[in-house]
């Protein structure tokens, strides 16, 4: 699972990111961070433009939903 199947399973707290941020950057994959973690575009782009609490805020949302 992902980052983000884990944290919208309740598995994971959001600031667990910062692991898989690590983990990325110490892989040898091929796929962008968004991929990574499982981000779509939007979710991507609140996160680029905004902030890390924009994001967090998206993925709660879905979270309840």
């Amino acid at each position: 699972m992902n980052f983000k199947e884990r944290f919208l399973a309740g598995e994971i707290e959001f600031e667990v990111i910062d692991d898989y941020i690590v983990e990325w950057n110490n892989s040898d994959t091929t796929e962008t961070l968004a991929k990574f973690l499982g981000l779509n575009g939007e979710e991507e782009a609140v996160w680029i433009d905004e902030s890390d609490d924009a994001l967090k805020n998206m993925l709660e949302k879905q979270k309840m939903a």
